[in-house]
């Protein structure tokens, strides 16, 4: 949503496609969202609109994503980072694009990683109890919604980050454990989990 109103934290590039021109209304929120000084949580389109800024920023790339993310860093002329490259070392990658963008990095996959940039004080998390079949359609969305929710809310973003994949991979597997599950099934499930956690 873009609105006249307080903004405490942004969450970029759900949805969207960069090289879509006839979006170009979307594409000049998210530019002037990066270029504020307010906490940023980037997925999706519009990682390929993101360079290293001052602000705290949280980026929420797959390994394809942040494959392409660090092949576009390193510029022309370098080795093309693949899909491949990342998941055979994906601590080492995830730490690159922290380090060169200033952001911390949630790597999503099987499991998933935190990681933040060298020169903030390393830290490196990992989180694996979502089941397999979170890797749907939308499932990504959810998760960058409730790590915007909680930066806004002024946690720190290893520990926003963290949280939220926690969170996230809790709620897909209460709405299917043993199966394919949507990613609105998982979205139904946050409140029951965030409740389930405050009250442990």
């Amino acid at each position: 949503m873009t609105a006249t109103g307080r903004v405490q934290a942004w969450v970029l590039g759900s949805g969207v496609d960069p090289e879509d021109t006839d979006d170009e209304d979307q594409l000049r929120w998210i530019r002037q969202a990066l270029d504020s000084d307010l906490p940023c949580v980037v997925d999706a389109g519009a990682l390929a609109l993101l360079g290293p800024r001052s602000a705290p920023t949280l980026i929420t790339p797959h390994a394809g994503e942040l494959a392409r993310l660090l092949t576009r860093l390193a510029g022309a002329g370098e080795a093309e980072v693949t899909r491949e490259d990342v998941l055979g070392r994906p601590i080492d990658h995830a730490q690159a694009a922290a380090d060169a963008l200033g952001a911390v990095v949630l790597l999503k996959g099987a499991t998933t990683l935190v990681v933040s940039p060298t020169a903030a004080g390393r830290a490196i998390r990992s989180q694996a109890d979502a089941p397999p079949w979170l890797a749907t359609a939308g499932a990504g969305d959810v998760l960058a919604g409730i790590l915007g929710t909680l930066v806004a809310a002024g946690l720190d973003l290893v520990n926003a980050a963290s949280v939220g994949a926690f969170v996230h991979g809790v709620a897909a597997d209460r709405a299917n454990p043993g199966g394919p599950v949507r990613a609105l099934a998982v979205a139904r499930k946050v409140p029951g989990v965030v409740a389930a956690v405050l009250t442990a």
